[in-house]
C-alpha cells in the first residue's frame, strides 16, 4: 500500500507552512513524516536555527508516534501529569514542545508535521497551517 504522505503531499504541507512562517516573520525548520514516522521532506528556511533541524524532525516523529500534537503531549507531560518523564523515552527523541501535529486522512493518522524555530505558539501556528494544507 502506498503512503498517503507522498513527496508531493509533503511539499504542499511545507509550502503552506513556509507561507505562514513568512507571514509571521519567523524562519522555521519544517519536517514532514509518513505513517511510519519516517522523514519524507524537510526544509530549513533561510535564517532558521541550525539547532532546530533535529527538533523539527523529532516533533514530526513524536506527533506520529503518539498520534497527538506535541502541544497536547507537553500539557500532559508536566510534573504531576500522566505522561511526566515521557521526553526521556525513545532515546530522548520525544519532543514535548508545541509544533508537532498529526496529519490525518479520513480520521486516521497517516503522518505528521514538525516545526521548530520560533516560540511554541509560532511553531504550532505554522504546523497548523501545514496540516490544514494536507487535509484540504
Amino acid at each position: 500500500m502506498a503512503s498517503e504522505v507522498t513527496l508531493d503531499a509533503a511539499r504542499r504541507v511545507i509550502a503552506a507552512a513556509e507561507k505562514k512562517a513568512k507571514e509571521i516573520g519567523q524562519p522555521m525548520n519544517i519536517a514532514v513524516a509518513d505513517e511510519g514516522g519516517n522523514l519524507v521532506a524537510h526544509v530549513r528556511m533561510d535564517g532558521a536555527w541550525m539547532g532546530s533541524v533535529n527538533i523539527s524532525i523529532n516533533k514530526a516523529w513524536t506527533s506520529r508516534a503518539f498520534d497527538i500534537s506535541t502541544k497536547d503531549l507537553a500539557d500532559n507531560s508536566q510534573s504531576g501529569q500522566q505522561f511526566f518523564g515521557i521526553h526521556a523515552s525513545n532515546g530522548g527523541k520525544v519532543m514535548i514542545f508545541a509544533g508537532g501535529i498529526p496529519l490525518k486522512k479520513g480520521g486516521k493518522v497517516v503522518g505528521a508535521i514538525g516545526v521548530s524555530g520560533g516560540s511554541g505558539d509560532q511553531d504550532h501556528a505554522v504546523a497548523e497551517a501545514g496540516a490544514a494544507a494536507f487535509s484540504s
